[in-house]
């Protein structure tokens, strides 16, 4: 086994290794090969913390790591780091590799006097590699209720004391959005790969319209491209052929998504009035592929 810098001449079979790995795990398809392959141009990408593992001369795995920011309640923005996508080739998982990939690089970073993580993962492998829920240390993730304690964020601090008594805010670096702001060109560079086929399937994180927020589960639920095809994206309201049904504003999609707002509550622990509901979704959509900025 070695552990080593990815080098140039990887770069195409790490993000295939990227794609197999990480393939209809959380949503249909996935995009994190496209972030990895955009991402070694960004400022934020540290080279340093880019590494490859290889077996037989076969490369099995890979992590990036990226420099981040904590917004302070304050105002102010505090240095920190996150890292993504690490994989694992799926004939090799569940062996120990990606724990052992993990703990190598967090060594390094915390070598390059990098003294805080977060990012957000399954708390039950990366407590392993010493990850506790990031609200432990009053660090809030953007998409969520502050006074939420997440089950997915998470952090470390590799240097103690670094992070102290402060409080503040998590959004990723815009690089891991690149996908949603140039869905064009994720479409062309994704083309360049052997064709697979996306599925709904079970331990996915819940998918929503892009559109309406409406929760899609199945193919039934989804619209359609130009070609036909499923749209994983978008639902068949709001997404047909291509185009989308309704010419709006977000401010028109949530007036008119308030008026389903009994149907909503069928599922909530606690009734929203429609103006509640109308809250909540102001705070939702702007996140959402159709309306973010």
């Amino acid at each position: 086994m070695n552990i080593r810098l990815e080098q140039s001449k990887d770069w195409r079979e790490v993000e295939n290794l990227t794609r197999e790995a990480f393939w209809n795990v959380y949503r249909p398809g996935c995009t994190e090969h496209y972030v990895l392959n955009r991402y070694r141009t960004n400022p934020d990408f540290i080279p340093e913390l880019d590494f490859v593992m290889e077996e037989n001369n076969r490369i099995i795995g890979h992590v990036m790591f990226s420099k981040a920011e904590i917004i302070l309640d304050d105002g102010t923005a505090f240095p920190s780091c996150t890292f993504g996508p690490i994989s694992i080739h799926p004939d090799c998982k569940r062996k120990g590799y990606g724990l052992q990939l993990l703990q190598y690089a967090l060594d390094k970073a915390r070598e390059m006097g990098i003294g805080l993580l977060q990012m957000e993962g399954n708390i039950e492998f990366y407590r392993h590699a010493g990850f506790d829920l990031a609200s432990k240390k009053k660090i809030h993730y953007h998409a969520e209720p502050r006074e939420s304690e997440v089950l997915y964020f998470l952090a470390q601090e590799l240097i103690p004391g670094y992070w102290g008594n402060r409080e503040g805010t998590y959004c990723p670096p815009k690089g891991y959005f690149i996908t949603d702001e140039n869905p064009e060109a994720f479409e062309a560079y994704e083309a360049t790969f052997p064709k697979k086929g996306k599925a709904f399937q079970e331990g996915q994180l819940p998918q929503f319209c892009q559109s309406c927020g409406m929760p899609l589960t199945k193919n039934e639920d989804c619209g359609t491209n130009a070609d036909g095809s499923i749209d994983f994206d978008y639902c068949k309201y709001c997404y047909k052929d291509g185009k989308f049904m309704q010419e709006c504003t977000m401010d028109d999609m949530i007036e008119h998504c308030s008026q389903f707002v009994n149907e909503v509550n069928k599922n909530m622990p606690q009734p929203m009035t429609k103006e509640e509901y109308k809250q909540m979704m102001r705070g939702f959509f702007p996140m959402l592929k159709r309306w973010r900025k």
